[in-house]
């Protein structure tokens, strides 16, 4: 078994006397360095447990090379820190100490969770180029709006010029297509430098199938176990320590040569380990990120569709440890009020006051009821959990794909509602979450894609289609309409963000603008993470949620997705407990420079008359200060 430690104990490692290489193939009795430039070979040492390692004294950064398994065909390296030709291609000796950092790198201090706000986006289509060097631009621009961390989707090697990054296969290897190592390190360095935090999306719960050579090592790796996308990797079988450090490594890996503030684990429900080990993987994870990131703060973030929330249970409680996880219900529940759809897995939401209101007051709407989409219950209690903890949105990657003609969720609603939707949602417990593009109402869709070739291709493409056919009932022409063929290079041209877009719609620029800065600045508002929220059901359609203080000042949120609505029942204009305490209006998604139509003096037509299709924040009428946007602050925790 490999001891615990940093990421360069596995892959090739540049020293001043040469390079040292170390892999893992049990399944040879020799290995030998192939150097590409002079086809020259150099044996390896056989160690313990299936290791070979030794010095390379002519082989330099930028040298590319292949390791060949007794004699025979040689292949990239399994944890190559870069694939120039693709994933089939020779692998190149990465100097991780070349790259200059920035003076303020040494004291970024890294994330915490609480006051994040955070925004995903792909790097092969966030803008034209399509590249980390071009992503920079943007970063002031995200900055300014409100955004505190970037969290970029996966960019590990994978096969084809185009694609989301999920099917990766270098592990250690930024994709090539996107740019070098130390473009990767400038992008970071630059969020950094603008306050903004960047966590990375790993996949450990399978492998991609085109350029995966893993099984060219050792047929360890997998386990009998299989995904909806291929075989499960083998956290708790037979060997399958060193294929535990091989992922506890790539961990590492990313916090500490390349500074990323944390990582998004990809679909958790998929990582299977009995507990054979003692302690999950999932836990181990989060261990060696924060080891590797030393002084500095990580953000460990989880997506698991079971909703399992023992990912964020401290580990003393048996939990894994984790900061987050995504809040599919909330989403859910949101896309049913914009859109009024309710297919497939939206099926078990009707969009609902009460649904909003548990969500803020619980995170998760499901914790162990019965599941009629999978007839099967869902969840696991979150009650004990901080709100900061669920991370909210109305889109991500998935989700804008999987729907429709796959457009932003803005051109699928009404504005009024949209408005109000969005305002729910940024003055709502939990970290909320946008996904490119949303920022600015950008018109352009997000498809699926790829860039397979032959029968993989075809199955691609084919998968695609039957996946979609859960939003209907027959494969019609409409539905044909709606589908897009993932390895069709325009699929790919289409979903790239438009540059010009940024300024088409200003006032959806400032209502997101207004409600995070709203949401940072509000002396109430910015302390929701440990105040207690309340709420009440109003109507089919409208209800209130209550942040309660204890100096008085507390805040309504009044949310209306119906028509206007009168409560004559309550005897005062705009009065509720505590007793006296009389309510005006701090800020409202009908006000004109959003696209309103514009909100009433409070009390005009009546006692609490509430508009329609709107969301209001009410302040006691006696508010110590206005409310006045300030600039964001960065993603540093304090």
């Amino acid at each position: 078994m490999l001891a615990t430690g940093t990421s360069s104990l596995i892959g090739a490692i540049p020293t001043p006397h040469g390079t040292e290489f170390r892999v893992w193939a049990p399944v040879a009795r020799q290995v030998d360095v192939v150097l590409t430039a002079n086809g020259s070979r150099h044996p390896l040492s056989a160690e313990n447990y299936g290791y070979f390692v030794g010095l390379v004294r002519n082989a330099r950064a930028g040298d590319r090379y292949r390791f060949s398994l007794d004699g025979g065909d040689a292949f990239p390296d399994p944890a190559s820190r870069y694939q120039p030709e693709g994933p089939h291609g020779p692998s190149e000796i990465i100097d991780p100490h070349a790259y200059r950092w920035s003076e303020n790198e040494s004291r970024w201090s890294g994330v915490a969770l609480p006051g994040q706000v955070f925004y995903e986006l792909h790097i092969g289509t966030f803008t034209l180029k399509g590249t980390y060097a071009a992503a920079i631009a943007q970063f002031p621009r995200l900055r300014d709006l409100g955004i505190t961390v970037l969290e970029c989707m996966p960019i590990c090697e994978f096969a084809g010029k185009v694609g989301w990054g999920y099917d990766g296969v270098d592990l250690f290897a930024p994709f090539h297509g996107y740019g070098s190592p130390d473009d990767l390190r400038g992008m970071i360095d630059a969020a950094h430098q603008h306050g903004l935090g960047i966590i990375l999306d790993a996949v450990y719960n399978h492998i991609g199938p085109d350029g995966n050579y893993l099984t060219k090592y050792s047929d360890r790796y997998f386990s009998e176990d299989g995904t909806e996308w291929g075989p499960s990797i083998n956290f708790d079988g037979r060997d399958s320590c060193p294929v535990r450090e091989f992922f506890l490594a790539n961990a590492a890996h990313w916090i500490s040569e390349y500074h990323f503030d944390g990582l998004r684990l990809d679909a958790t429900q998929s990582i299977q380990d009995s507990g054979s080990h003692g302690t999950h993987i999932l836990a181990e994870i989060g261990k060696r990120a924060r080891e590797s990131a030393g002084s500095r703060r990580v953000v460990l973030v989880a997506e698991n569709e079971p909703q399992d929330s023992r990912l964020i249970y401290p580990v003393e409680e048996g939990g894994f440890g984790l900061d987050a996880v995504w809040n599919d219900d909330f989403h859910h529940s949101a896309i049913v009020v914009l859109t009024g759809r309710r297919e497939a897995y939206f099926s078990d939401h009707l969009g609902r006051p009460q649904e909003f209101i548990s969500s803020a007051k619980y995170g998760y709407l499901y914790q162990g009821q019965y599941y009629s989409w999978q007839q099967k219950p869902r969840g696991r209690s979150s009650l004990h959990v901080d709100s900061s903890a669920f991370i909210t949105f109305l889109e991500n990657h998935d989700q804008v794909a999987n729907f429709g003609q796959s457009l932003h969720v803005r051109l699928l609603s009404g504005a009024a509602r949209y408005r109000a939707v969005t305002a729910l949602w940024l003055l709502s417990p939990g970290t909320p979450m946008f996904f490119q593009g949303q920022e600015y109402g950008a018109e352009t869709p997000f498809h699926y894609f790829a860039n397979h070739a032959g029968d993989l291709a075809n199955a691609v493409s084919r998968g695609r289609r039957e996946f979609m056919l859960q939003f209907a009932d027959q494969d019609t022409p409409e539905m044909r309409a709606c589908y897009f063929d993932p390895e069709d290079r325009d699929t790919f041209l289409s979903s790239r963000l438009d540059p010009s877009e940024q300024q088409k719609f200003p006032a959806i620029v400032r209502l997101h603008a207004d409600l995070l800065a709203l949401r940072r600045n509000d002396p109430v508002l910015n302390q929701n993470v440990g105040s207690f929220v309340d709420g009440a059901v109003l109507s089919d359609n409208c209800f209130v949620l209550r942040y309660v203080t204890s100096v008085g000042q507390d805040r309504l949120l009044l949310v209306n997705f119906g028509v206007s609505l009168d409560l004559p029942h309550i005897p005062e204009p705009l009065v509720s407990p505590p007793a006296g305490c009389r309510w005006q209006v701090l800020w409202s998604s009908e006000w004109p420079e959003y696209g309103g139509c514009g909100s009433y003096v409070p009390d005009r037509f009546g006692p609490w008359h509430i508009m329609g299709e709107c969301t209001q924040l009410l302040t006691p009428l006696k508010s110590p200060e206005p409310f006045h946007p300030e600039k964001p602050k960065s993603g540093v925790s304090k």
